[in-house]
């Protein structure tokens, strides 16, 4: 008896961990798509770029994104624009963006809305 009430106790413990970290991980996904927006006026809407120039960023290998990138930002690779927009984030929030790129679906950029 005394078990199931101890185990009836982690399950409820656990259950609250999940319940409060949800709002967390939410906030988190917000916040790398809000960091990766940045990309959005070049690379496209979700990185998906019309006519892939420059390249579309949406559904990449995060570690291959999270390279370039820092690679830009330590001046490894040459670029018009890109090492000066990577200079302005952390590592952390790089990881962030790389992640949210990969985690973007590939596949064509969105139409733009008709005019009225």
């Amino acid at each position: 008896m005394r078990r199931r009430a101890a185990i009836g106790r982690w399950c409820a413990v656990f259950a609250l961990a999940a319940v409060v970290a949800a709002p967390a991980v939410a906030q988190e996904a917000d916040y790398a798509r809000n960091l990766a927006s940045t990309c959005f006026t070049c690379h496209g809407t979700d990185g998906r770029s019309v006519g892939g120039v420059p390249p579309s960023l949406a559904g990449q290998d995060k570690n291959y994104l999270l390279q370039a990138m820092k690679d830009f930002k330590a001046g490894k690779r040459p670029a018009t624009l890109m090492h000066q927009q990577a200079k302005g984030y952390t590592d952390q929030q790089l990881e962030l963006i790389a992640g949210y790129f990969a985690g973007a679906k590939p596949g064509p950029a969105a139409a733009a809305p008709a005019a009225r």
